[in-house]
């Protein structure tokens, strides 16, 4: 079964990130096309990009970088889950993003985003270019979450609703289909 790496882009304390992980993790895990794991970027606390060398050397001085690497490389697919901070995406998620490159390619990738009024969407463009210029393939349809503080509840669960799940679904029959369909780009 192909591996989906989430990554959960806010280190934000408080924040509301981790329900929206939460909520589309159990989507992915019902919607069956993929073993998921999880990449809590507050838990792995990637420190500002400090390689010496550039990334697409592929010759990481770090074991943080290592780790990473080896686990944006096991990944099929990946979806990205990031508030909107000021029309972008979270600092954390870019340079998490960073500190890569080849791992990267030809991957498929998802997009989850919140926020206000734009549910995101600013983050998302934002995220479309960093990762088309790394050679992953963004699909659509993606989850976009507009007004999200009024969706998680006292006991800091994501509120859903249908047309959220149905997002949900779609996109990861997406990443489904365009990562059987580029698995032997992969491999070369």
């Amino acid at each position: 079964m192909p591996k989906l790496l989430v990554i959960l882009g806010s280190t934000r304390p408080g924040r509301v990130g981790e329900p929206v992980a939460d909520w589309f993790v159990g989507c992915a895990k019902r919607h069956g096309g993929f073993d998921v794991d999880v990449a809590d970027l507050a838990l792995i606390d990637l420190p500002l990009l400090d390689e010496p060398n550039h990334p697409s050397k592929h010759a990481y001085q770090h074991d943080h970088t290592k780790a990473w690497s080896a686990r944006v490389e096991a990944a099929d697919a990946v979806v990205l889950i990031s508030p909107e901070y000021n029309t972008g995406t979270s600092a954390a998620l870019k340079n998490a993003i960073d500190y890569l490159n080849r791992e990267w390619k030809y991957k498929p990738v998802g997009f989850v985003t919140y926020g206000g009024v734009s549910a995101g969407v600013r983050a998302m463009e934002h995220l479309v270019q960093v990762t088309s210029i790394l050679g992953m393939i963004p699909v659509l349809p993606a989850v976009n979450i507009p007004f999200v503080t009024k969706l998680v509840g006292e006991d800091r669960t994501l509120q859903a609703n249908d047309v959220m799940a149905k997002a949900a679904d779609g996109m990861l029959d997406e990443l489904r289909k365009v990562e059987a369909a580029t698995r032997s780009l992969r491999s070369l």
